[in-house]
């Protein structure tokens, strides 16, 4: 018995059921030898029937057919690229006030700020999901900056306490 194979592909097992088929072998068989092969995960026993009765009917191709549905139409380049202009203008705008403005669901802006653009929400602004070294060295500065004058500040506080 040969070991099975651990890496395939759809096309792959489609094609060799597609094979065994036209040499007239019977999808339970296909199925039983695709099994040994592949492994059981590779495809059920209803699916070897289906792609052999599809065969049977003159199919040739191995690839799935488009599906049917709406294409997309509002995540595009033209409204990833508003999005981002409106957030580089005003990095305190939020989602509601830029899909009233762009006119396109909020739940399509969501998903291109997110996930297309890549920002999230930082102290109420819109900020680059991934910084630099150059962010984080302004941040350092600004933080040093910070530091030093509240400890003044404190040191002038306690002094007056005191005295």
């Amino acid at each position: 018995m040969a070991t099975p194979i651990k890496e395939w592909s759809k096309l792959e097992v489609r094609a060799v059921v597609r094979f065994l088929f036209s040499k007239g072998t019977k999808p339970s068989e296909i199925h039983k030898q695709i099994a040994e092969t592949y492994g059981e995960g590779a495809m059920s026993r209803s699916r070897v029937y289906q792609w052999c009765t599809w065969f049977g009917e003159g199919r040739t191709s191995l690839g799935d057919e488009p599906k049917s549905g709406r294409p997309k139409t509002s995540t595009n380049e033209e409204n990833t690229t508003r999005v981002d202009e409106l957030i580089r203008c005003d990095r305190r705008m939020k989602i509601s006030e830029i899909a009233l403005k762009l006119e396109i669901p909020k739940s399509t802006v969501h998903e291109i700020v997110h996930d297309t653009l890549g920002y999230r929400k930082v102290s109420a602004r819109w900020v680059p999901k991934m910084l630099t070294e150059d962010h984080s060295f302004k941040g350092l500065k600004f933080r040093n900056a910070f530091c030093s004058d509240a400890n003044k500040t404190m040191g002038m506080r306690i002094r007056r306490i005191l005295v």
